[in-house]
């Protein structure tokens, strides 16, 4: 088991990679963007190997996904066990107990400060988003939704078209989902309403937009079945935003009876050092969409949603592999894990944020350190200021001939998303990496 530092024998990518890659593009989808040429063989824990022998250190954990880092013993044997006795029966019309379970657990995750809840159970992240969607549109029979500027929720219609962060996401596809509005997202580091970074909690005025624009100039608030946002944009460029926005968007939906619907599929189980971010930035919404982690990289996802809102009938909405039981059993492995792991994630994370702190006094390309537990964001610029995105480029391809595994975001961020079982030695050797390869960088 690999346990201090990458090794990176064949420089990547290597024989048995270069072939495994020129087989893959002969068949698979050119939509797929394939960051850079790493084909992987298998993995434990914090650490990836490739099929030519490289080991290399992971920081983004497949997008914020395997979240008890690779082929944890406890996940794999649930998946197992298992998958020894049925792989489905469908959880939309019959009845198993790991789907119960996992569905007693998502509750209770989130009774604290959301109530009484019920749970649906999807195969992703965006399919929750859609589910979300029909749920709002079916509770407050009204059809209008706000999304944010920045925002990813997913790649089906619906979700696309809540998406405010790329082009290249919609492009083509229209007509798509329509009564959908966009505002502004509150972002200290870069605010639209011209807040400091350090009055930005107290002072912004981000979801002014929402009350001075949207419902005096294009529609009236009770219009609108939901406002749906990540409390922590995690495409857009792992985003912190003011917690008086957060607060805002509560008060608006409170006044108006608009379902708020939190997308955690990135930021929840656990990465904020709580099991969700609205736990972490004290806000409470009416649903919260969670999936990625969930299941360390099994596909499931799930909404939840205050026993209030989800007042949809039977056969009004299902999933024919949503809750799959193989799914449900990592998960319930997953979510006990995390529940165990939580004051070691928000130590880690202190000291992933102090030490990359340390590399922004060092290095002038780091414009901004951000985040909470292992949701880091690290936003790289130019000397005048505007974002470095070519740089961040070849951060990453450098960080991974070197064995550091980093994913962009936004314009110009580097996502630190590692796997939640990391711990300070493996986060202390991976960005010893990251100052080699910007020292060999420099300035952008």
């Amino acid at each position: 088991m690999q346990t201090t530092r990458p090794q990176i024998k064949i420089a990547p990518p290597g024989p048995k990679a270069k072939a495994m890659i020129e087989r893959d593009h002969a068949v698979t989808s050119p939509s797929y963007i394939k960051e850079y040429p790493l084909v992987v063989n298998h993995g434990e824990g914090s650490f990836v190997y490739d099929v030519d022998g490289n080991s290399y250190l992971d920081f983004m954990a497949g997008i914020a996904v395997t979240s008890t880092g690779h082929a944890h013993p406890k996940v794999v044997k649930a998946i197992q066990d298992s998958a020894s006795k049925f792989l489905h029966i469908c959880g939309t019309d019959f009845y198993y107990e790991s789907m119960v379970t996992l569905c007693e657990k998502l509750a209770k995750t989130v009774a604290p400060y959301m109530g009484q809840t019920k749970v649906f159970l999807s195969n992703s992240g965006t399919e929750a988003v859609e589910g979300a969607i029909k749920l709002a549109r079916f509770h407050t029979k009204r059809h209008k939704i706000i999304a944010f500027n920045g925002a990813f929720h997913g790649r089906t219609m619906g979700a696309i078209t809540l998406n405010g962060s790329k082009y290249t996401q919609k492009s083509g596809f229209s007509p798509l989902l329509p009564e959908v509005y966009h505002a502004p997202y509150s972002n200290p580091y870069h605010c639209p309403c011209g807040v400091s970074k350090d009055n930005a909690d107290t002072g912004c005025t981000c979801s002014d937009y929402i009350t001075n624009e949207l419902f005096v100039r294009h529609f009236q608030p009770s219009e609108v079945a939901a406002i749906i946002v990540e409390p922590i944009q995690g495409e857009g460029g792992y985003i912190m935003p003011s917690k008086k926005f957060l607060k805002d968007l509560r008060k608006i939906c409170d006044d108006n009876k608009i379902v708020l619907v939190f997308d955690e599929i990135q930021s929840g189980v656990g990465r904020t050092g709580d099991m969700y971010a609205a736990e972490t930035l004290g806000v409470a919404p009416d649903v919260i969409l969670t999936a990625k982690g969930i299941a360390s990289g099994m596909p499931i996802g799930a909404i939840i949603a205050k026993t209030s809102v989800m007042t949809w009938g039977r056969g009004s909405h299902g999933s024919t592999y949503g809750g799959n039981p193989v799914c449900c059993a990592a998960a319930n492995a997953t979510l006990d894990i995390i529940a165990d792991t939580l004051p070691q994630i928000r130590k880690v994370g202190q000291t992933f944020i102090a030490e990359l702190k340390k590399l922004q006094a060092k290095h002038k390309v780091i414009g901004d350190v951000r985040g909470v537990g292992l949701m880091i964001g690290c936003e790289f610029i130019q000397k005048d200021g505007k974002p470095a995105a070519d740089y961040v480029g070849k951060l990453e391809q450098l960080a991974f001939r070197k064995g550091l595994l980093l994913l962009s975001c936004g314009k110009s961020t580097i996502r630190f998303a590692p796997p939640l079982v990391i711990t300070e030695a493996e986060v202390k050797v991976g960005l010893e990496i990251l100052d080699q390869c910007l020292t060999e960088l420099g300035d952008a």
